[in-house]
C-alpha cells in the first residue's frame, strides 16, 4: 500500500539502511521480492558499508541471499571492515553463492569500500557526519564557467568528484570567525535529500574569506529563466500545473520540518528545473542569518505582513502561501510581477499602499479563485499546502 501511494523505495533510516537491508536482515522474503520488483537498489550500502546481501549471509537466510544474487547483488563488495558478503556466510552458503555468481558472470575480485555519502544519494540529511567536518577544500572544485552575479553571491558552474555542480560563493562584507561558525552550523540543515521536489545543498567550503555552497547542476536553470528567459522549454497549461504541483509538494515537505527552515523566500528565482522538467526548491538560495540582514531584493513575491512585521511576529507558513499565489499567477500569465517597478517601489506599494497583482481575463475561474484564496489579506485564512495540492491535481486531470 505504501509503495502504491508513492513511498520512496530507497529511503534510509539514521543508519543508512534501506527497506531492503531490513527485509533481508529479518528474513522477510516476500518483502524482499516485492522491493526488488519495485527496483530497490540491490547493492545499497549503509553506514557500515554493508549491503542487503551482507545481512542475508550473516543471519543465514539462504533463500533470500540466493534471490539477491539472482537479481544482481554483488558477492564481492567489501564493507568498511574489508569484509565481503561471502565472509559472513556459512561454508555451504558461501560455495552456493560463489558458484551462482560465477554462473551469472560476476567478477569475484574484491570491490573496495568507497564512501559515497557526499553525493547526496541518501534520502536523508547527513547532519551527524557533517557536524564533525569543516567542509571540503575549495581547491577540489573545478570551476569552469561563471553563471550569474546576484546580490547574494557569485554562481559558478564546475565539476567536483566527476559530477556537474554549481558553486555559489556568498557575497559578504567581512567573513568573521562568528560568520564562519554560523555558516557551519546552519548549512547541514540544507542537505535535504528525501524529497524529489527539494534540491539539496551537497556540500560547503568554509574557508574564510570564501563561504561556498555546492549543489547539483540543473540544465534548465531557474523557473524564472524558464518562464521569462531563453531556456527553450515550452510551458503549456499542463506543464505549468505540473510545476505548481511540484512546488507545492516541496513546500509542504519544508513546512512539516520541525523546526521549519527560516530565511527562505519562495520565488520563481529560487525554484530550479531538473532535466526531466521536475521543479525543485533550491536550498542554496537560503539566506544565512549573517547574510544581508534587513535587505529584500524580491519583494514582488513577499506577503505584505512579511515586510511590516518582525520575523518573530510573522506566520511564515501563511506568508509562504502568499508567495505561492504569486508563483501561480506567474505560471498562468507568463509575466514578471510588477515588472515596471523597482524593488523598492514594489516593497513600499505592496506593504503600505495595497498594491496587488491583477488577474487578467482568460485565466480559468478555478485558478483565479485559488490565487485569491492563497492571497487572503488575513494570513490565518490562507490554506495549507496539503489543502492546495489536491485542487491542483484535479485541475491537471481536467486540463
Amino acid at each position: 500500500m505504501l509503495i502504491q501511494r508513492g513511498a520512496r523505495i530507497n529511503a534510509t533510516n539514521m543508519g543508512d539502511d534501506t527497506a531492503l537491508h531490513l527485509a533481508a536482515g529479518h528474513g522477510h522474503r516476500d518483502v524482499v521480492v516485492m522491493l526488488l520488483h519495485n527496483k530497490a537498489n540491490i547493492n545499497a550500502i549503509n553506514e557500515h558499508g554493508n549491503t542487503p546481501l551482507h545481512y542475508a549471509c550473516f543471519w543465514g537466510f539462504d533463500q533470500i541471499a540466493e534471490d539477491l544474487v539472482n537479481n544482481g547483488a554483488l558477492v564481492s563488495i567489501a564493507n568498511k571492515y574489508d569484509e565481503v558478503p561471502l565472509d559472513k556466510a556459512k561454508p555451504f552458503l558461501t560455495k552456493m553463492l560463489k558458484d551462482r555468481a560465477l554462473a551469472l558472470g560476476q567478477d569475484l575480485s574484491k570491490i573496495p569500500f568507497k564512501d559515497r555519502s557526499w553525493l547526496g544519494y541518501k534520502t536523508r540529511s547527513r547532519d551527524a557526519l557533517l557536524s564533525r567536518h569543516p567542509g571540503i577544500d575549495i581547491a577540489q572544485l573545478q570551476l569552469v564557467g561563471h553563471v550569474a552575479s546576484t546580490h547574494s553571491g557569485e554562481t559558478w558552474r564546475g565539476r567536483w568528484q566527476d559530477n556537474d555542480i554549481v558553486a555559489k560563493i556568498l557575497n559578504i562584507v567581512e567573513c568573521t570567525l562568528r560568520n564562519s561558525r554560523d555558516f557551519q552550523e546552519e548549512f547541514p540543515r540544507l542537505r535535504i535529500f528525501n524529497n524529489p521536489n527539494v534540491l539539496p545543498v551537497l556540500a560547503c567550503c568554509n574557508q574564510p574569506p570564501n563561504l561556498v555552497v555546492i549543489s547539483q547542476f540543473m540544465p534548465f536553470g531557474s523557473l524564472f529563466n524558464t518562464l521569462h528567459g531563453e531556456s527553450g522549454i515550452v510551458v503549456d497549461q499542463n506543464q505549468a500545473l505540473r510545476f505548481a504541483i511540484d512546488i507545492a509538494r516541496g513546500m509542504e515537505f519544508l513546512h512539516l520540518m520541525e523546526p521549519m527552515i527560516p530565511n527562505f523566500l519562495l520565488t520563481s528565482k529560487h525554484v530550479m528545473i531538473d532535466e526531466d522538467l521536475t521543479a525543485r526548491i533550491n536550498m542554496a538560495d537560503y539566506r544565512f542569518t549573517f547574510h544581508e540582514r534587513g535587505k529584500e531584493y524580491n519583494p514582488a513575491w513577499m506577503a505584505p505582513e512579511a515586510m511590516l512585521k518582525k520575523p518573530a511576529e510573522i506566520n511564515m507558513k501563511a506568508a509562504d502561501m502568499w508567495s505561492f499565489a504569486i508563483l501561480l499567477w506567474e505560471l498562468e500569465t507568463r509575466e514578471v510581477p510588477f515588472a515596471d517597478l523597482t524593488p523598492m517601489e514594489i516593497g513600499m506599494k505592496v506593504a503600505l499602499e495595497g498594491l496587488r497583482i491583477k488577474i487578467p481575463p482568460g485565466i480559468s475561474s478555478h485558478m483565479s479563485r485559488l490565487i485569491k484564496i492563497c492571497m487572503n489579506e488575513e494570513a490565518g485564512k490562507r490554506p495549507r499546502y496539503d489543502m492546495v495540492i489536491p485542487i491542483l491535481e484535479k485541475m491537471k486531470q481536467s486540463s
